[in-house]
Order: C-alpha cells, then sequence, then structure tokens
C-alpha cells in the first residue's frame, strides 16, 4: 500500500473529527418556509439527522442554532468564488471568508459546503453558477484559494468539539456547456493532490455532466458513471447530494415542444432544478455512487429542497429514509466528535502571480464567449465542439431569462417605471445587454437581487432619466420588502430536535 501523503494525513485528520451526519437535508431558511417544512416532517415522522443551511442572516442562523439544540446542523455557503484569480488580493473575499467563519461557529457546522463555480466572472456578475474553467492553471487556482479559506477558518472559527470546519468543494452543474481542457476528474483530482479539502458529490450536476459533455452521444449512463467515479477522487467525498432535474423555464417560454415526452434515443434537456421533483434515475445513479469502494469518507447524504413544496419534499425525503436507511446505521451513536481538528493549517505551493494573470486574463475571455460577446474558440473550446449549440441556448436564452425574470421578474419589481419605459419606446430587452456591456467590480456581498435593484437604476438613468425619481422610490420599497422578508421568525425547539 502505497505511503500517504502530507495533504492526505491532513485531510484524515481533519475528517476524523467529523461525526457521521447520516441522512439529512439541504435547505433554506427562507424557502420553504423552515418552520412549516420541519412540522410537517415531524407529523410523517421522518426528521432528517442532519439540516445543511443555505447562506442567510446572522440572526436568522442564530435563530435556527438557538431552536435545534443539539441538532448537527451545516453550512452550505454563497459567495465565496473560489474559482477566481483575484481572490487572494481581493479584501472583499477575506471579508467574506470571515463573515461565513462566523455563520459556521454560530451553527456549529462541522463543513463549509461551497460549489467549485463562480457567479462573478472577471467583473460580470451572472444570477446563477457558471462552471470552473477546467484547466491545470485553473485547478492550481482553486487549490490555492482553497487553502487560503481553510486557513482563514482555522484563524477565525473554533467549535465547541475543537478545531475549525473543513472546507468541501461541491461539482458543480452544467447549464448546456463546459469549457475546458482536462476532464472533470481530473481537475479536482488535482486539486485535492494539493490541498487537504473534501468533496460534495452532487448526483444530478452529475448527470449534466453526463449530458452536456457529449458523453452521452457515445457510452451510457451506467458506463459513464463507473468511468467517472473510476477517475474521480471518492476517498475525498465527505458528503453526496441529491436534488431535481427540470427543462429550464426558459426554454419551455421558447420552446413549449420541449414539455412533451422526448424520443426514446435522446435525453431531456434538464437542467439543476431545486425545486423539480428527483428523477428516478438520480437514485439509480446513487446506487453506483454508494456501492463504489473508494467511498470511504462519507458523511452524509442529503436532498437539496430548498424552493421545493413542501408536500413534495415530505414525500421525497420519506422514500429517500426508507430506501437508505443502512448507509448510515450508527449515526445516531455518533453525533458528537471530540478532540482538535484544527491548528496546522496546511500551507501548500502559492500560485505564481504569472499563473493567476494568463487565469485572469482566460476567466476574461471566459465571460465576453458566454455572454456573446466573444465566439468559442481556443484550447478551452475546441476538445468540446459537442456542447457549442448549447451553447449558444445558454447565451441567446437562459441568460437573457436569468437578467429579465430569474430571482425577480423586473416587470413586477418594478412595474410603474416598466411602464413607463414602454412609453417612451425603451424595450426591456435593452436592459440584458446594458447588464453585460461593462465589467463592474463587486464592492459588497454577493446579492443577485439587490444587484439587479442596482443595474435597474442605472439602466433607467441613461435610457430615461426623467424616470429616475419613479425608479428609486420602487427600488426603495424592494429594499425594505427584501430587508424584512430575510429576518423570519425562528422554528420552534420541538420542530427541530
Amino acid at each position: 500500500m502505497a505511503a500517504l501523503t502530507p495533504v492526505q494525513e491532513e485531510f484524515l485528520r481533519r475528517l476524523e473529527q467529523i461525526p457521521a451526519h447520516g441522512l439529512g437535508l439541504s435547505v433554506d431558511v427562507y424557502s420553504p418556509d423552515l418552520t412549516s417544512l420541519l412540522r410537517a416532517l415531524q407529523q410523517r415522522q421522518v426528521l432528517p439527522a442532519y439540516l445543511e443551511i443555505f447562506r442567510a442572516t446572522p440572526t436568522a442562523l442564530a435563530g435556527v442554532r438557538k431552536q435545534a439544540g443539539d441538532s448537527l446542523l451545516t453550512c452550505h455557503g454563497e459567495g465565496l468564488w473560489l474559482t477566481q484569480p483575484e481572490a487572494t488580493v481581493d479584501p472583499l473575499f477575506s471579508r467574506e471568508v470571515c463573515e461565513v467563519a462566523g455563520h459556521l461557529q454560530t451553527l456549529q457546522s462541522a463543513w463549509l459546503n461551497h460549489e467549485c463555480a463562480t457567479k462573478h466572472i472577471a467583473g460580470y456578475s451572472f444570477g446563477t453558477y457558471l462552471p470552473p474553467l477546467y484547466t491545470e492553471s485553473s485547478a492550481e487556482v482553486v487549490a490555492d484559494n482553497t487553502i487560503l479559506v481553510q486557513t482563514l477558518l482555522d484563524r477565525h472559527c473554533c467549535l465547541a468539539s475543537g478545531g475549525a470546519p473543513l472546507v468541501l468543494l461541491e461539482l458543480p452543474p452544467l447549464t448546456y456547456f463546459v469549457a475546458g481542457t482536462l476532464a472533470i476528474p481530473t481537475f479536482f483530482r488535482l486539486v485535492t493532490d494539493r490541498v487537504p479539502c473534501g468533496l460534495v458529490l452532487d448526483v444530478g450536476h452529475l448527470w449534466t455532466v453526463y449530458r452536456y459533455t457529449g458523453a452521452c452521444q457515445t457510452t451510457s449512463l451506467g458506463q459513464f458513471v463507473d468511468a467517472f467515479l473510476s477517475e474521480f477522487p471518492m476517498d475525498r467525498v465527505v458528503e453526496v447530494h441529491v436534488a431535481g432535474l427540470a427543462i429550464h423555464e426558459s426554454s419551455l417560454a421558447s420552446h413549449p415542444e420541449l414539455a412533451a415526452t422526448t424520443r426514446e434515443d435522446s435525453l431531456p434537456s434538464w437542467t439543476d432544478a431545486h425545486a423539480a421533483p428527483i428523477p428516478p434515475v438520480l437514485f439509480e445513479m446513487l446506487d453506483q455512487i454508494l456501492s463504489h469502494p473508494r467511498l470511504t469518507s462519507l458523511k452524509g447524504l442529503a436532498l437539496e429542497v430548498d424552493t421545493k413544496p413542501v408536500e413534495l419534499i415530505v414525500d421525497e425525503f420519506a422514500r429517500f429514509s426508507q430506501r437508505y436507511a443502512e448507509v448510515f446505521p450508527q449515526v445516531k451513536a455518533d453525533t458528537r466528535a471530540s478532540g482538535d481538528s484544527g491548528g496546522t493549517s496546511f500551507q501548500g505551493e502559492p500560485v505564481s502571480a504569472s499563473i493567476r494573470q494568463a487565469v485572469g486574463e482566460a476567466y476574461d475571455r471566459y465571460a465576453r464567449v458566454v455572454t456573446g460577446r466573444a465566439k468559442p474558440i481556443g484550447i478551452e473550446w475546441n476538445s468540446n465542439s459537442a456542447c457549442i449549440d448549447e451553447l449558444e441556448t445558454y447565451r441567446s436564452i437562459y441568460l437573457p431569462y436569468e437578467i429579465l425574470h430569474w430571482g425577480g421578474e423586473v416587470e413586477a419589481m418594478f412595474p410603474e417605471s416598466c411602464r413607463r419605459l414602454r412609453e417612451e419606446a425603451v424595450p426591456l430587452a435593452r436592459f440584458v445587454s446594458f447588464w453585460f456591456r461593462e465589467p463592474r467590480p463587486l464592492s459588497d456581498s454577493y446579492d443577485f437581487f439587490l444587484l439587479k435593484i442596482e443595474r435597474f437604476l442605472e439602466f433607467v438613468h441613461e435610457e430615461a432619466p426623467a424616470l429616475d425619481s419613479v425608479a428609486e422610490r420602487e427600488a426603495e420599497e424592494l429594499r425594505q420588502a427584501y430587508h424584512s422578508a430575510n429576518e423570519p421568525a425562528v422554528p420552534a425547539a420541538s420542530e427541530l430536535t
């Protein structure tokens, strides 16, 4: 048996302090309402062993933790763009890590799960995640940034059990396209060779890899999963996620015929969709994953259910619990770890400034390609010609829908402003091109809803400055309502324990 590397030893040292979490739910505090969800789960007697909580305000997280008693809670982070080369010199990045350290301490979370993906590239903001560039240099940057995050968590977050939470990187979804020069498992192998992080393997995201890398044209799904897992660092998988898949609303709006049953020899154009039902094929894939011999670090298995109707969540979790009850047979006896899991932050070889600059230039090209301002040419795109048609779907259908409809309908947010813009013969479609016309650096925590408000005010000022006061009044009403909505009542203790 080969000797362990220092990186592997450090990972195992941190892992041994994490208790088995069992079967859980990855949830949002706000949607659906957590109190209502937990009440419904309790009535069906299918309470999860742990909850993974999406980013929320400190007040909301403190309320959940207070009422949870000894229940295990973990943290699903947001807003740390680990793929981006400027992270190590960006004061905002360090500030965000320190803020999430506070969230982790509040929840007493054994890990920080974060997508290995981004919503902000080279000054351009997006509503949903974009995968990283799958290149060797990009993997080096992700590893270096992850080491920085783990170091800052070790410094600023000490759990009651001792030590700091472990950083987990989640396999991101593909929304119609992929860019890079490496196979995705190879990319994550390069990352984990450099940093003692864990991984989250999302089964639905893996399905989108099959669908949008062209693999579905040459191999069966079962064969693809076997091949992918054989190259993926399965020994680093600490958590597995399962969520829904569906044809995106933007595609259905443009092509209603897609809602009809597809041909037997074709795959649906599904994308990651937490509100949608979980198709049976994902549980078939999960069975393959759970039987893999190198899946030796698993601590949690969760359904991602933010934005899903409560009744559907309860039904799916009941079936999920029955099917996978034996995965963690001892979880109730293994509720808390003890000992010190921190204090020795791993220090790898830092990425050179020249590599970061080159990756930054590559991401600038990437942003221009995905927004339709440049052609998909170059080494990052040459090996993925099968995805070029799907990339055009993203650029011409998905992305405009995202700006105008996702995370807040612009016409519903600014009804009077939009009506007056129509009277001025200013089409809302122009807002999309305005959004991506030039890069705008972030000056505060990433929030797509608030960004949409600010960008719309800028758009109105440029296109119809006489409407500034109207748009600003509507904007202020939105900000106040948004603030109120983000401080919900917390669940009762009996519904979390």
